[in-house]
């Protein structure tokens, strides 16, 4: 390349740039392959600093927008100094994740064709792509011991990641009645964090439903470790795949993998868990309004999930006779519960690395951060799109002596 087409990628990219600065509450600073370095963004210090290595994510900066930036930077070819977190704001606040971008659109549905959840052999080669990394990978860095990964529920005084999981699990268990002797189930149960605990502090009989098979088989080593192989149980299935109703249905972080065009035989096979009369959660990330899911997330992080927009799920719920009794939005408590994961995941990462440095190398580390700490400052943007929703549900109609009238209950 000539020192004449560099000059003009490099216009380009730098054209691009300012751009994003003219949008962003936050200055940072360039450093050009050919050395030049530039301050971008308003007056003051700048947050951060990207270096490019070479002429790559100039290109792929024009080309696919901010997905051919974080590329750049997963495969070395671009540094970055000082704040990461605000690499994110700058992104959320300026718009530039969100700007439309042709490339990208294209991409998002050759990865649906390719990843599209809609067989269900296929919907678990994407689970394992993501849940099957190992029990010792996630334990070092989700809560001890119940490994929750999903948003924990912080209400005012709590004070560790620990403290919001369990939150988080005896809120769910108050808002569906959830009582000694009670059969339910649990979609897409994870390590089993709220089984082990409905079991303790409730009493009830539960069975989980997961397709990632290393998951599957912790659990059923844990059950019988712990002694309660009469009262908890674990089917390797798909969500789909409906074996029984039960008094209740929970339904915690699952959603989201139901795939683009699945959504409708998801709700669907939740509808049929639950017996006529009976209560439900789900726990899930939506949308306000229709949106593309982000293409890094589906590409990178979980192959072929799908963020659903509320409105799409609620209009579901509806066709499968099931009753929204209420609907509560925990966006704000995503924040600090990824905060921790990241936190932890960091502190963790020389051991994680050890274990297993081919798998767990670099790139991997890369692409991790962006997503725990890019995903914090997304719930934690005032203007983001993305939200957590907990709808509790019931099948049919409830009643005055079914359930209480206000929510009084949840707080006692």
């Amino acid at each position: 390349m000539n020192m004449r087409e560099h000059g003009r990628i490099s216009a380009a990219a730098l054209s691009v740039l300012e751009s994003i600065g003219a949008r962003s509450p936050l200055a940072f600073g360039v450093t050009l392959p050919n050395g030049e370095r530039h301050r971008i963004g308003p007056a003051g210090e700048a947050a951060f600093h990207l270096v490019l290595h070479d002429t790559a994510p100039l290109f792929a900066a024009f080309a696919r927008g901010h997905i051919g930036l974080l590329e750049a930077y997963f495969d070395g070819s671009i540094d970055i100094e000082g704040d990461f977190r605000a690499v994110f704001q700058v992104a959320a606040e300026s718009g530039f994740d969100r700007t439309p971008h042709a490339t990208n659109r294209l991409e998002n549905e050759w990865h649906e064709l390719r990843h599209a959840n809609r067989d269900p052999a296929r919907a678990k080669a994407n689970a394992r792509a993501h849940y099957g990394l190992g029990t010792p990978f996630f334990s070092g860095w989700l809560d001890a011991p119940l490994m929750m990964y999903t948003c924990g529920y912080w209400p005012e005084g709590t004070t560790s990641l620990e403290e919001a999981q369990r939150n988080k699990i005896d809120h769910v268990c108050r808002k569906i009645r959830l009582a000694p002797g009670e059969r339910y189930v649990d979609i897409g149960c994870g390590f089993g964090g709220f089984m082990l605990r409905a079991e303790e502090t409730r009493g009830a009989v539960g069975t989980g439903v997961n397709t990632t098979t290393e998951q599957v088989e912790w659990l059923r080593e844990e059950i019988g470790r712990r002694g309660l192989a009469g009262r908890l149980a674990v089917r390797e299935a798909d969500f789909r795949e409906v074996d029984a109703e039960y008094d209740k249905v929970v339904s915690i972080g699952v959603l989201e993998h139901a795939g683009r065009d699945q959504l409708p035989e998801v709700i669907r096979a939740h509808a049929r868990f639950l017996k006529p009369g009976g209560l439900g959660m789900l726990h899930f990330i939506g949308h306000l309004g229709e949106h593309e899911t982000e293409l890094f997330i589906r590409k990178h992080v979980f192959p072929g999930g799908w963020i659903p927009a509320l409105s799409s799920v609620l209009e579901e719920m509806e066709r499968c006779g099931l009753e929204v009794i209420d609907i509560e939005n925990l966006r704000r408590h995503y924040a600090p519960t990824l905060d921790a994961w990241a936190e932890r995941f960091d502190l963790r990462w020389p051991e994680t690395n050890a274990r297993d440095p081919a798998r767990f190398d670099e790139r991997f580390r890369r692409i991790w951060r962006t997503y725990l700490i890019g995903c914090a400052e997304m719930f934690r943007s005032p203007a983001g799109y993305t939200h957590l929703f907990q709808i509790l549900f019931s099948r049919g109609n409830v009643t005055r002596a079914s359930y209480p009238m206000s929510r009084a209950h949840l707080y006692a």
